[in-house]
């Protein structure tokens, strides 16, 4: 057995230096003031600084960080995803990031239905691995995207399938770890050989306390806070590495974990139940029971209505009558007794009305509403809403009257939440507005907890049902358990962890609810108190972490940058962190802090957060902030003059028609080095070509006058980048616009939107412009003329950015109203008809500002009705304007399209036909590819 020598220094930066100098020059430590930031937090309301992040890449390394940080006495918090809500993954001394390097699945074995894994395997990773065997992981948390196997085993992570595939404790057959003395432990399995001295000291310590665990453990099978100390009940095998399972890094670090996989049953079906109120569909759950679902979800209509109310009405199916719904799976071998069961199901359910769902995209859409409103519960309120009441869980039995007592609490206290949950096994979600940026706010939330906790313990439940108890529980938990069961955690503890090094203030001595709270932390920031709107935007980014999800199998473009480098800075969520630090003030000072300036630097200004993000953050938005805070009154980086005012000398160029000069510059070698130099453009970065003579719209309204069209009049809005480089696509549109009935007329003057001053931060000069436009544009609108764009970025101003540099102007929303796309336009034509391109591929690479703000739902159905094959991709082109054109990006410009849309063209081949209404998105294509994009106008307008 190995042991950990007493420190011998006693300041935490004393310490940090002895680990250093244990572990050698070349290790995997950052201590950097951004990342210190950036691992603040995980997804609970909870900041506590480390002093430093370790990344390790293999086993021998995690080791190694692990002795030697205990060692030194310096405490360790191991972290998967950093998606842990009541503060799992937090703690002052060294934070060990499994999920950046350590990710390997060792091996995946059909026979036995099992597979080894490093514990920073994101759980999709595994799934798509046991796939092809036709096996699975079984517990499913909503964020199983990006959560690790590590991180649900540390925190017993359930999902809505747990009802019938169980915990993960229950799905875990051996594990590896290093406990707080050093030791290297295998638990559990046939590799367990001769009993550690620490099992055999814990079994005596079960056996002294047989009754209390009897009576006080594993009650129901939710009860997840504490230590599970009935698997080690002789009864239940001593049971090690289940017993782990939950003890949330407070016992020993995992290092590997070996879990079992299972099977679906080959049939499914939805039956969905209304009932009067949520508390009665909970009531309900026992009758439910008999019928042995995987799954039972209840919500009522509070969050169907915010999901309606926030991503549209479509997004809500048709419900059975009532006001609270349970949607209930039935899983089995055989399709007519699965029918036979679900049709009996609704006849004993006692619900108002219930359906039996066969078709399963209708099954999808109804399972998505709850999905949905999981993200949408923390900003649906009038107020924010935070974890802490997150995950309690009560027998089902009493889940009906626990319902109906949990929303009087919250009556009481003056606070509303909006509960939701896993009803099969007990559980229950719930956001509550606790008011941290008040004065007293903190206060008011410990007193809701321990009123809630007693609430809880009432009904025979447990603190937390599948989270863990974190900073936010335990405290707690002397309200569920006796003191004689306290006293046993503690000493439990005390065999793995005598210096109490792993993960302190959790279970065993445990933090007080009440500190360290983030948001109350910027309550006396200059910042909250000149802009507090601000400050409540930044810390809407809850930490759930969709950001890290890969955007492939999410269908979704956030976010693109921390797909391309897999750091944390580069995502949303890290960026958020930094500008919460800022406001804070304590570790990032400033709007020109060098940490946030990093942390922003690959941020595409896309939008994939605005619509992706479950909180609506809007890091475009933010950036261009950052960037006017910082270069206000300052010299700027030669990229912003250059790029910044891109439409000025395009119009310049367009006006005085020398773009054939202006190419020689630009595309001649020798000179375009030097004017990309002087510009700040990577040299690898090809110049876009300027028209050789009048401007775009100069050329469409010489061709309207040619042949003036009779129809419905619609104006055309030439954007800037249409206006003055190369491309046909003013033309393709003019002819679809024509061919479809319309009478399109040229908006001539210059109504320039200030995209490219905006995503400089130049905001000044956006605003000007936009005021500028809005004079141009709003008579138009005004007059029920709609107006059509062609670039996806500049119609997206309108529709976001315009209400917000200018929200003293009423006639911006006139304008957004008014703005449609062609396919938007077309849409509205009941007789109008695609041409035929059956046989024909599309490869679709939505602008991210379309997929994102515009909306291609629109575009989808046109292409569909094309009768073409339809690959239409989720993630960014990775130019994203002036981004991938700067110097100091080409790289991750390039990793970023070659996530998506580089593998999709390849895939596609060369006959296949390339639409991108975006023009960086055929910029991107046409310099990586040497392939030409068409616009949805020029497409439409080669095939009528």
């Amino acid at each position: 057995m190995s042991t950990i020598a007493p420190a011998s220094s006693t300041t935490t930066a004393d310490k940090l230096r002895d680990l250093r100098a244990e572990l050698g020059v070349d290790n995997c430590l950052d201590d950097s003031t951004l990342t210190r930031a950036l691992y603040s937090t995980d997804a609970s309301v909870y900041r506590v600084v480390p002093q430093a992040v370790a990344m390790p890449h293999d086993r021998d390394e995690l080791i190694a960080v692990i002795r030697a940080a205990l060692k030194v006495g310096l405490p360790v918090t191991g972290r998967g995803a950093g998606t842990s809500c009541a503060g799992n993954a937090v703690g002052a001394g060294l934070v060990v990031d499994m999920r950046r390097h350590f990710h390997d699945i060792i091996s995946v074995d059909p026979e036995s239905a099992t597979a080894v894994v490093q514990p920073g395997v994101v759980q999709s990773w595994l799934q798509r691995a046991a796939a092809p065997y036709g096996l699975r992981f079984g517990p499913d948390p909503s964020t199983s995207n990006r959560c690790t196997i590590g991180g649900m085993v540390a925190n017993n992570a359930c999902g809505p399938r747990a009802l019938g595939y169980g915990r993960s404790a229950d799905n875990t057959v051996s594990l590896e770890v290093v406990t707080g003395t050093g030791e290297l432990l295998r638990l559990g399995g046939a590799a367990e050989g001769e009993r550690p001295e620490v099992l055999n000291s814990l079994d005596q310590l079960v056996d002294a306390n047989l009754a209390a665990i009897r009576t006080e453990c594993g009650r129901f099978t939710r009860q997840v806070s504490g230590y599970s100390l009935e698997h080690m009940l002789p009864e239940n095998g001593r049971n090690a590495a289940k017993f782990f399972g939950g003890s949330e890094g407070t016992l020993g670090i995992i290092t590997e974990a070996t879990v079992k996989l299972v099977a679906d049953a080959p049939c499914k079906t939805t039956v969905a139940l209304g009932y009067p109120t949520m508390p009665d569909a909970g009531a309900a759950t026992m009758s439910i029971l008999e019928f042995h679902p995987t799954a039972i979800e209840g919500m009522d209509r509070r969050l169907a209505d915010i999901v309606a109310d926030r991503l549209g009405k479509h997004a809500v199916p048709p419900l059975p009558r009532g006001d609270g719904w349970a949607f209930v799976e039935l899983v089995g071998s055989d399709t007519a007794e699965i029918a036979a069961r679900a049709h009996a199901l609704v006849e004993a359910s006692g619900a108002l009305e219930g359906w039996v769902v066969d078709d399963p995209a209708q099954a999808q859409r109804l399972w998505g509403i709850r999905s949905d409103a999981a993200g949408l519960a923390g900003v649906a309120l009038d107020n924010p809403a935070y974890a802490g009441w997150e995950d309690s869980a009560v027998p089902p039995e009493n889940l009906g009257q626990y319902l109906r007592d949990l929303d009087g609490l919250l009556a009481e206290h003056g606070l509303h939440g909006l509960p939701y949950g896993h009803f099969g096994d007990g559980c229950v979600h719930c956001r509550i507005d606790f008011p941290f940026d008040q004065p007293g706010g903190v206060q008011r939330y410990h007193d809701f907890m321990l009123a809630a906790g007693r609430l809880v313990a009432s009904h025979g439940g447990s603190m937390s049902g599948e989270h863990g108890d974190g900073r936010a529980r335990g405290e707690l938990l002397p309200l569920m358990y006796s003191p004689g069961v306290i006293d046993l955690f503690g000493a439990v503890k005390r065999l793995f962890d005598p210096e109490n090094l792993l993960n302190p203030g959790v279970i065993v001595d445990p933090a007080p609810t009440a500190d360290d709270i983030r948001v109350a932390a910027t309550l006396d920031s200059p910042l909250r108190a000149s802009d507090p709107q601000f400050t409540r935007d930044v810390h809407q980014c809850s930490g759930v972490g969709k950001c890290l999800a890969d955007t492939t199998e999410a269908g979704g473009v956030m976010c693109p940058s921390y797909q391309a480098t897999g750091d944390e800075k580069d995502s949303t969520r890290g960026r958020s962190r930094a500008l919460q630090e800022m406001i804070n003030g304590e570790l990032v000072k400033g709007w020109r802090s060098p940490e946030l300036a990093e942390a922003l630097e690959f941020c595409l200004a896309c939008k994939g957060c605005r619509r992706d993000c479950p909180t609506g953050i809007d890091m475009a938005a933010y950036k261009s902030r950052v960037l006017y805070h910082r270069f206000r009154h300052r010299l700027r980086p030669m990229s912003h003059y250059a790029m910044g005012k891109l439409p000025t000398w395009g119009r310049l160029v367009t006006t005085l028609r020398v773009g054939r000069l202006g190419n020689l510059f630009t595309q001649t070698p020798g000179l375009k080095n030097i004017v990309k130099g002087m510009a700040g453009v990577d040299q690898r970065r090809p110049m876009p070509r300027f028209r050789p003579g009048v401007s775009a719209r100069q050329e469409a309204a010489r061709t309207l006058e040619k042949g003036p069209a009779k129809g419905r009049p619609v104006a055309v809005w030439v954007d800037s980048f249409s206006d003055a480089f190369e491309g046909g696509q003013i033309l393709g549109l003019v002819a679809t616009l024509v061919s479809a009935g319309f009478s399109p007329q040229v908006i001539e003057q210059d109504a320039c939107c200030g995209l490219t001053w905006i995503t400089t931060g130049q905001l000044d000069g956006a605003r000007a412009h936009l005021r500028h436009a809005v004079e141009i544009m709003a008579p138009i609108a005004e007059a029920g003329t709609p107006i059509v764009g062609m670039e996806p970025s500049c119609m997206a101003v309108w529709r976001s950015d315009a209400a917000e540099l200018l929200p003293d102007e009423p006639r911006v929303p006139v304008i957004a109203e008014s703005i449609h796309t062609l396919a938007e336009l077309l849409e509205e034509l009941p007789d109008w008809t695609p041409p035929d391109l059956s046989g024909k591929t599309i490869v679709a690479q939505p602008h991210c500002h379309h997929a994102s703000v515009l909306g291609w739902a629109a575009d989808q159905k046109l292409l569909e009705r094309t009768g073409a094959k339809v690959i239409t991709l989720g993630g960014c082109c990775g130019l994203a304007g002036n981004f991938g054109v700067e110097r100091g990006h080409y790289e991750v410009s390039v990793k970023v399209a070659e996530h998506d849309l580089l593998p999709a063209i390849d895939a596609a081949g060369p006959d296949a036909i390339l639409l991108a209404d975006g023009f960086s998105c055929r910029k991107q294509i046409a310099d990586l590819r040497r392939r030409k994009a068409m616009s949805l106008g020029e497409l439409l307008a080669s095939h009528l």
